[in-house]
């Protein structure tokens, strides 16, 4: 069973004194000097953790695409925790780091958070690096470590097949300092460190990880040439901002696969936004990318789209129903209220998470996240891609203005009851639509792009919560029957069904005020609309 720690942690190139030419001193080897750290404040002593040796062999595909996503994944042996590690980025200095046993083959678990970025292609092993780590513990004057200090010694070889120059393998040798923080500690001590190790003259690492410095150092000259005379290109044309959009949500989807796997909040609810963003752009700008190629792959993202809001949507349900449980005195919850809403949202939740991993794992699955690979590898443009983006990106928004707009009006003109339900079903979906076009335009459009998507988004925030009232009072009636079947009062369950429904009341008449804001023509003709 893997296991996750955060670590939080800062590296620094480290300064070194030659030894002098100790007999069987190993090459490079030098007395390397840490400054005197109990001049960090909090720190009370500096103590020796001893001498550890470490082996680790890095594994990536052969065109290092965990590397690209700045993602390690290594087979380490010596150390209290050697076993496999598998580290996500989270921010500047923070990883999270998921730990599985000691074991000759990738373990499952860790496969899988891998897979989306992996696929079908075979990982290997890349860089071996053999580690001489010195540990020194910062600790407080209640004897709590506040840090670690590893001063590492590191032998790195290049083991990716082809990758070198001649015969044998590239290799290279350096010194660094590690400084991680303990569990729960205060981050500003990392800070202070800093402060005492710089005015040492030791600086801060220009690599991010053993890893990539062991690849940047062991790389064939000619690859760093020529990576070194191709500058990116900003976005210019119509085609570019539509394509920069969707490589964009394309690298949300495959990386929130392993968030959903590792149940990260709000993981599901990013990932299928990830796959309706995409799809709508194909819609959207459909005079940009030929929509022959790009609507078989729109049909597999709204399948699983609808396959993710099974979990999506009962995770908003629950938290719905429990909000509204919770605003009321207990002397209005009569019967086992709390417990039959737990009994409920267990059951949901469980099977709605299997099904969700049964998709990512499913061949289906791949084979979409293979097919937007290769799309976006050589994109189906059409004319209107090579068009000034303030020209071209406008004219497809405004269209689907107009088309939330004819489902609005429609909306307005229906009686209350299902049939209009549905139709602001219908208008909440498009105003959805409308919202992520003019996103998509954003780095070309700028504020009134910005603008007319806030306004979007807020039409689309009153259908939303009044969708989510006609769920809920179908959850609350399924509630009140089986707590009723139970011997159960069901009373709770049809005042809460009442309040829905009352709130649903609230956004019909809220929408035509939203609605009126939205059609600002002024903010229309900002956009390039008529």
């Amino acid at each position: 069973m893997a296991d996750t720690k955060r670590e939080i942690e800062r590296k620094y190139e480290l300064p070194v004194r030659p030894a002098g030419g100790d007999e069987g001193s190993p090459p490079g080897a030098g007395r390397a000097l840490l400054p005197d750290l109990t001049k960090v404040r909090a720190v009370s002593a500096v103590t020796a953790g001893g001498v550890t040796e470490l082996d680790a062999v890095y594994h990536d595909t052969s065109d290092l695409r965990l590397t690209a996503d700045s993602l390690t994944l290594r087979r380490r042996t010596g150390g209290a925790d050697e076993g496999w590690h598998l580290k996500f980025p989270v921010g500047d200095g923070v990883r999270d780091e998921i730990q599985a046993p000691l074991s000759d083959t990738l373990p499952d678990e860790l496969a899988a958070l891998v897979r989306s970025r992996v696929r079908g292609t075979r990982l290997t092993p890349v860089v071996r690096l053999q580690t001489s780590r010195a540990t020194t513990l910062l600790v407080d004057k209640a004897g709590r470590t506040l840090a670690e200090v590893a001063l590492d010694t590191v032998h790195a070889e290049r083991l990716l097949a082809g990758s070198g120059s001649g015969a044998g393998a590239r290799t290279a040798d350096w010194t660094e300092i590690e400084v991680e923080l303990a569990d729960d500690g205060d981050p500003a001590l990392l800070d202070a460190v800093e402060k005492v190790l710089r005015k040492a003259g030791v600086r801060p690492a220009s690599a991010a990880s053993k890893l990539a410095r062991a690849l940047a150092e062991t790389a064939p000259a000619t690859t760093s040439h020529k990576a070194a005379k191709t500058p990116e290109r900003g976005p210019v044309t119509a085609g570019d901002h539509v394509l920069a959009y969707l490589r964009e949500q394309a690298g949300a989807i495959v990386s929130y696969d392993a968030a959903v796997r590792r149940d990260l909040p709000d993981s599901v609810h990013q990932l299928r936004v990830a796959t309706r963003r995409m799809r709508s752009a194909f819609r959207t700008y459909k005079k940009v990318l030929d929509r022959d190629a790009s609507r078989p792959i729109g049909a597999e993202l709204q399948w699983l789209a609808g396959e993710l809001g099974i979990d999506r949507d009962h995770e908003v349900l629950a938290e719905r129903l429990a909000e509204r449980v919770g605003a009321h005195d207990t002397t209005l919850l009569l019967g086992p209220v709390h417990a039959r809403l737990r009994i409920w949202d267990a059951d949901g939740r469980t099977d709605a998470r299997a099904g969700t991993l049964a998709v990512l794992d499913s061949a289906r699955y791949l084979r979409l996240l293979d097919s937007m690979e290769a799309l976006l590898a050589d994109p189906p443009l059409l004319d209107g891609a090579g068009r000034k983006p303030a020209k071209a990106l406008p004219r497809a928004i405004v269209k689907d203005y107009e088309r939330l707009a004819g489902r609005v009006e429609h909306a307005l003109t229906l009686a209350p009851g299902e049939e209009r339900d549905l139709a602001l079903h219908d208008a909440r979906k498009a105003a959805k639509r409308a919202r992520y076009a003019a996103d998509a335009a954003v780095p070309a459009l700028g504020k009134p792009a910005k603008r007319f998507s806030k306004r979007m988004k807020a039409v689309q925030s009153v259908l939303g919560d009044h969708q989510d009232s006609v769920v809920a009072r179908d959850a609350l009636r399924d509630l009140a029957i089986k707590a009723h079947a139970a011997g159960e009062s069901a009373f709770t369950w049809g005042l809460l069904y009442g309040e829905e429904e009352a709130r649903a009341a609230d956004r019909e008449r809220e929408l035509p005020r939203v609605w009126r804001k939205s059609a600002d023509p002024k903010l229309r003709a900002a956009l390039g609309g008529p």
